[in-house]
């Protein structure tokens, strides 16, 4: 078992900044690939960034590309997301999800490819 705490999330005017944390426990965190997901109301869970085992190889949805990274501290046993020009569209309840993989360089970006989930953290945009 995997456990997943997200961190940091919260209210930010458009334009602004936050930083998302995840810390995990449980197993061996570099055997791991990591992703962020983020579910609007009325939405499907999207993956708007996910990182390789290693951190050598990331991957943006179009929407937020120049604007966050996702990177990961393995010996903190944690990923992080640096969001940065928020606006309203980045409203939504955020995740980060584990999957296990000998793929060291590999990400994932579908929903059921992860096995181990968060218990997500909202952030709202506003004026």
């Amino acid at each position: 078992q995997v456990q997943l705490v997200e961190s940091g999330g919260g209210l930010v005017q458009t334009g602004g900044s936050l930083r998302l944390s995840c810390a995990a426990s449980g197993r061996t965190f570099s055997d791991y690939a990591m992703g962020w997901f983020r579910q609007a109301p009325g939405k499907e869970r999207e993956c708007v960034a996910a990182i390789s085992r290693s951190g050598g190889n990331s991957y943006y949805v179009d929407s937020v590309k120049g604007r966050f990274t996702i990177s990961r501290d393995n010996a903190k046993n944690t990923v992080y997301l640096q969001m940065h020009s928020l606006d309203f569209e980045d409203t939504a309840v955020y995740y980060c999800a584990a999957k296990g993989t000998a793929r060291s360089g590999g990400y994932y970006l579908r929903r059921d490819e992860y096995t181990y989930w968060g218990q997500g953290t909202q952030i709202t945009v506003s004026s």
